[in-house]
């Protein structure tokens, strides 16, 4: 039987102060689908646990001064599903919430909880890398914002020190003529995926090239993945001549999966070329109206 002490803050300093004193011993609890199942796996054994599910302030979409958008910790799938903001502003993030997990699911777990999971089959976590988005973490030492790209840092492990909380997404106002999409390979909509790939392209005006470009893929490591070498592949690249499949490809390339339940190691690479085919055309389309 595992057994911790049960701590519930009732402010976000108090609750910084208790990691400050438990550190390595503590997890932090909020929606718990993530942490859950750890436990009930004996994964994990803290001697703490913080529990911040009713922390004040804390549970917010908003859009603030500089064009970002802001989510608070305690801010539900469900939430971001329904926002009028995020489908105005990020509709792909919306419509990705729509196939992660059962709808239980969605009205209790978090987004930050599912990011601080660090899972490698994580629906959030590559389109949020896809949107350039950073998470700003708090302790009693002061604050920080980490880039997503650079907070997983391997399987169930991120760049949070033991003393650190996310407070809030941040996710930046996307530049003209950008498209975003996710493509997400699996046996069921809101499975677990098998690979997924997520997209981000940025047009120049009046020219037809492309500016930017971001591919996360998922699924495929222990840790989300930037395929870099394909991202150079596009920029500069008229629209008309990108060769896709060759991308897709050179994006796959960049998988290290391991063969399990879900199909073999090789299989996983072909639905890598499979998902960055589909995301990266959905995501030029997007662009173009964008």
């Amino acid at each position: 039987m595992v057994r911790f002490e049960l701590s519930e803050p009732k402010s976000l300093s108090e609750a910084c102060s208790l990691l400050a004193e438990y550190r390595e011993k503590a997890k932090i609890i909020a929606g718990g689908q993530g942490l859950l199942p750890l436990l009930n796996h004996r994964q994990i054994a803290p001697n703490y646990l913080v529990n911040i599910k009713g922390l004040p302030d804390l549970e917010y979409i908003v859009s603030d001064g500089n064009g970002h958008v802001r989510i608070g910790a305690l801010t539900t799938h469900r939430a971001i599903e329904f926002s009028p903001l995020i489908k105005k502003r990020y509709p792909l993030l919306a419509k990705m919430e729509q196939v992660l997990g059962c709808v239980q699911t969605r009205n209790w777990g978090t987004i930050v909880g599912n990011l601080c999971a660090a899972s490698p089959t994580s629906d959030p976590a590559p389109v949020l890398i896809a949107l350039e988005a950073i998470v700003r973490v708090k302790s009693v030492r002061g604050e920080r914002q980490i880039p997503l790209n650079e907070f997983f840092t391997d399987y169930l492990k991120t760049a949070l020190d033991p003393d650190e909380i996310v407070v809030e997404i941040q996710i930046p106002q996307l530049p003209p003529h950008t498209g975003a999409a996710y493509h997400k390979e699996c046996i069921r909509a809101t499975d677990s995926p098998i690979a997924s790939v997520a997209v981000s392209v940025t047009l120049v005006e009046g020219l037809g090239t492309v500016g930017a470009a971001r591919i996360a893929l998922q699924a495929v490591g222990p840790t989300p993945l930037r395929a870099r070498e394909a991202e150079e592949m596009l920029i500069g690249k008229k629209v008309q001549h990108i060769l896709v499949d060759e991308v897709a490809e050179v994006a796959a390339k960049k998988a290290c999966p391991i063969s399990d339940v879900y199909g073999s190691a090789e299989y996983k690479r072909e639905m890598v070329k499979v998902a960055a085919r589909g995301a990266l055309i959905q995501a030029i389309k997007r662009a173009h109206v964008a």
